[in-house]
Order: C-alpha cells, then sequence, then structure tokens
C-alpha cells in the first residue's frame, strides 16, 4: 500500500498541533506535509512584547523544521481545495501555481484581521496579527516619540505623541498596557516630553476584557487607569484620516465624546479576528463564517478531511448549541484531537468527540503586572504575572531558554529605543491577509 500523505493546510496553533502529534503517532508510516506561508510557528501570545521592544522577533518564532521532525514543509500560500480530486491549489513563494496531493487534509488556516465599514480604516489603521506589524508598530512608536522630540509645533507634537488603540479584547489591551511602558522607557532621556505620550483605548463594550470574569476586567482597568491610558468605553471609531480619528458613541453606549475628532499618527486596528475567507470558497455549510464539522473534527460528507481550529464551527460539547471559541487554547487541543481521529482512520486507537473545558486566561499588562484566572481562580499583580509567564513558558514549543533570558534582561537593563526601519507601512495594510493567518490568542 502507498504511504499515505496527510496535507496539513496552516501552522498555527491548531496545525502546529496536528502535524506534532501525528508524527509522533505515526513513527514515520505517514508522509505528513504542512503547507504554510512561512517556515515558523508564531506564538502570537507574546507579540506585544516584541511591539514594546521586550522581546526580539525570533524569539516568538519556532523554526517549524526543528521543532517538527518527520513532518515535510512546503513553503506557500493556499488558493482552493478541490475535494473530488483530493488537492490542494497553492501560490509558492516564487508565484507559480502548484498542486499538493493527499490522502487526508486537515484544513487549519486559522483567521485574519475583522475589518468593520468605518471610513479611512483600511487606509490609516494597522492591524496587529503578526511579526511585520509588530516590527512596524514598535519602529512607528519610536519614530513617533523621536520626530514629537524635534516638532517645533505643539499640535504636531501631541498628535505624534497621542496613540490610538481600538479594541479592548486581549490584544488591545496588552498592546496599550506595554505601549504606555514603551513610550516612558523612550522618553526617559528627553526631559521635554516626559509624561506627554497619550494612549487611547477604544470599545464598544461596557468594560475593558469583557469575554473574562468582571474582577479580572476591574484589575485590568486599574492598571490602565493608574498608568495614564484613556480608556474610553462604549466608544466606537466614525472616522479615520490621515490626521487623526473622529469617535463615536456605541449604541447604548455611556460615554462622553461622541463627535469628537483625535488627531493622531497611530490608529492600532485590534477589534478582533474573523476566520480566513478561503474556507468559504469551499461551497460547504457554514456557520458564523467558520467550516461546519461534527464532533469527531470531520468535514459532513468528505471523511477524508478535517478542519480545527479558528477556521472551524467545532461543536462545544460542553455548552450544547454553541460552537467553541476562537482561542488558541481549543485550537491546540483540537489539532491534538484531530491528529488521534486521523491515526484512527489507519486503523491506530479509536476516533474522540472534542469536548474541553477552558482551563482560563491570562493577559499580561507589563511591568509587574497581569491578570489572569487559571482554573477559574481569579488574580491580578504579581501572582498573576507569574502565572502569566509561566503559562507561556510552558505553552511555547521551543526557544524558552531565550525568552526567558530576554526577560532577566528586561528587568536589569533599559530598552533599545532604534528603529530599524525593516517594515515599511505599505507592507502591513490591514486588508492584507498574509501573512497573519494565526488562530487566535489565548
Amino acid at each position: 500500500m502507498a504511504r499515505p500523505r496527510i496535507v496539513i493546510v496552516g501552522a498555527g496553533f491548531a496545525g502546529f498541533q496536528t502535524a506534532r502529534t501525528l508524527a509522533k503517532l505515526s513513527r514515520g508510516s505517514a508522509d505528513i506535509v504542512v503547507l504554510n506561508p512561512t517556515d515558523y510557528f508564531l506564538y502570537l501570545p507574546l507579540l506585544p512584547e516584541v511591539a514594546a521592544g521586550i522581546l526580539e522577533p525570533r524569539r516568538v518564532s519556532v523554526s517549524l523544521g526543528g521543532a517538527l521532525p518527520g513532518v515535510r514543509l512546503v513553503l506557500g500560500e493556499a488558493t482552493g481545495f478541490d475535494l473530488d480530486a483530493r488537492t490542494v491549489g497553492y501560490t509558492d513563494p516564487d508565484g507559480g501555481a502548484r498542486t499538493l496531493g493527499y490522502h487526508r487534509l486537515v484544513i487549519a488556516v486559522g483567521s485574519v484581521n475583522k475589518l468593520l465599514p468605518v471610513p479611512g480604516v483600511t487606509e490609516y489603521a494597522h492591524g496587529f496579527r503578526d511579526i511585520p506589524e509588530a516590527l512596524y508598530l514598535r519602529d512607528h512608536v519610536t519614530r513617533q516619540v523621536e520626530m514629537a522630540d524635534t516638532a517645533d509645533d505643539e499640535a504636531e507634537r501631541a498628535a505624534r505623541l497621542t496613540f490610538v488603540v481600538v479594541g479592548a479584547g486581549y490584544t488591545g489591551t496588552e498592546v496599550a498596557a506595554q505601549g504606555v511602558v514603551f513610550t516612558q522607557e523612550l522618553t526617559r532621556h528627553r526631559p521635554a516630553l516626559r509624561g506627554l505620550p497619550r494612549w487611547l483605548l477604544l470599545d464598544t463594550a461596557d468594560r475593558v476584557l469583557p469575554q473574562l470574569d468582571s474582577r479580572l476586567s476591574a484589575a485590568a482597568d486599574r492598571v490602565l487607569q493608574t498608568r495614564g491610558v484613556d480608556v474610553r468605553l462604549g466608544t466606537g471609531v466614525a472616522e479615520a484620516t490621515d490626521a487623526g480619528v473622529r469617535l463615536t458613541r456605541a449604541p447604548g453606549g455611556a460615554a462622553p465624546g461622541s463627535g469628537e475628532f483625535v488627531p493622531t499618527r497611530s490608529l492600532i486596528w485590534c477589534v478582533g479576528v474573523r476566520p480566513d475567507p478561503l474556507v468559504a470558497t469551499l461551497g460547504l455549510p457554514m456557520a458564523h463564517g467558520r467550516l461546519v464539522v461534527d464532533e469527531f473534527l470531520t468535514v459532513p460528507g468528505h471523511p477524508d478531511v478535517y478542519a480545527c481550529g479558528d477556521a472551524a464551527a467545532v461543536p462545544d460539547l460542553t455548552r450544547p448549541g454553541e460552537i467553541t471559541g476562537m482561542t488558541a487554547q481549543h485550537a491546540t487541543r483540537q489539532g491534538a484531537t484531530v491528529a488521534g481521529n486521523i491515526a484512527a482512520s489507519y486503523g491506530q486507537g479509536r476516533r474522540r468527540a472534542y469536548r474541553h473545558h477552558d482551563l482560563g486566561f491570562v493577559v499580561d499588562l507589563g511591568g509587574l503586572d497581569a491578570a489572569a484566572n487559571p482554573l477559574g481562580v481569579p488574580l491580578s499583580g504579581l501572582p498573576a504575572k507569574v502565572v502569566t509567564r509561566g503559562y507561556h513558558l510552558l505553552s511555547m514549543p521551543g526557544n524558552r531558554v531565550r525568552v526567558a533570558a530576554d526577560w532577566l534582561l528586561d528587568t536589569l537593563l533599559p530598552r533599545q529605543g532604534v528603529q530599524l526601519g525593516l517594515v515599511p507601512a505599505r507592507a502591513v495594510p490591514l486588508d492584507s491577509a498574509y501573512p497573519g493567518k494565526q488562530d487566535s490568542v489565548h
């Protein structure tokens, strides 16, 4: 019998875990192929620390070749699926159109930036889903501080020192919290700017971190307020221009300032994610923009096709009638379940339905602050910080020593406030789907 080929499209949390588990289960008896635009697994939860100058980008990017022995990597961007012919179409790094055949297919393409029909946002805002965007933001913030230091016009200086983050979920809250500490470091040796950087955090919700327990939301809000972050709840963006953003009151929002124009050169878009639009091209049943699968993560009517992570509408057996959330925790465990079920399809073990109870969440707020609820126990401050960093070190599939070393150095040495200019703004447009196809954070 020909050696079976299992193709995994995407190397985010779900795809990476599928490949790693399958490699262990197959012991070389299968040709396991990962199709991905990059040669690394991106550990997204630590991306805000890259933007804040704490970690270098290679710390959060784990080599697929090194972490997945026995797995073959094919660099390319998936463009479509032919389920009848059992092939995946993709574009290689040189732009050539190619196809890849399979016996079993795992669709784990993740998610992309969520866009809203707000005038000017795609032109003047930047998302936060991948390393180029984090490096761009790190350079951009540094550049604005440096240019503000030499600006003669007070209005220009104020605009350059105003940073607007839209979205008070996990990513937005961490970006704002880490960003304040970063600009404090950048202005430490610039007396004229000390205390002037202004960070705004906007959200249409009625509290920050609405996904978490209200006690953790309150703890995070206190940290942000103490650091001087202007938290505007019940507030959205009506329009973005090259000169700033116009605010609007959300339906039912209690925040004042509707119609207020905030001069700024920095609009950071963290409103959430949407499933990769590629799954919609299959023409199969969808739910909330995600590909419908059964409890075994199989696509109905196609027993050789599996889907997991943010791109799949996985039934939540712990909450009947609902689907699992778009989180890295679910994606990782779904990847392991898919691997086991594929092995079972070849006679090794038995297939299992996906069932998982949330183990809690962690949010790093920079400095010595964090919010966490491991196993449902709400923590804040230093205990939460210890839990948060311990969780990340345990969850990372590599680079643990390097990450820990960078954390230690950050406590002992000042950050390097320099811009490298490696990523221009035109290279990270908000509406780009590449390469930010990853499963959601936390």
